[in-house]
């Protein structure tokens, strides 16, 4: 039945890339708000102020890395191979 041909994939593999690129980024926000509720869970102590400050550098952090990883996937949607609408000759 095999005519000799390659099995042609189904998908390029560029745009294949760029659709889990597109829902890891639908993803991120709600991956980020479960990163940020983690503190919430942390028990306080009545004594322990250390636990707070904790609590801020860890929701700075992951705002941070949020910040960081969403603008190194954002790089990887542009569309670098755009034609250029102007006619060549």
């Amino acid at each position: 039945m095999s005519n000799g041909l390659k099995s042609k994939i189904f998908l390029e593999q560029a745009g294949y890339r760029q659709r889990r690129l597109r829902d890891a980024l639908r993803f991120w926000p709600i991956f980020g708000c479960i990163l940020l509720v983690i503190p919430l869970l942390w028990k306080p102590d009545a004594t322990d102020h250390a636990l707070d400050a904790r609590a801020l550098i860890y929701v700075f952090g992951v705002w941070a890395l949020l910040i960081a990883v969403t603008a190194i996937m954002a790089r990887g949607l542009r569309v670098d191979d755009v034609p250029d609408p102007t006619p060549k000759p």
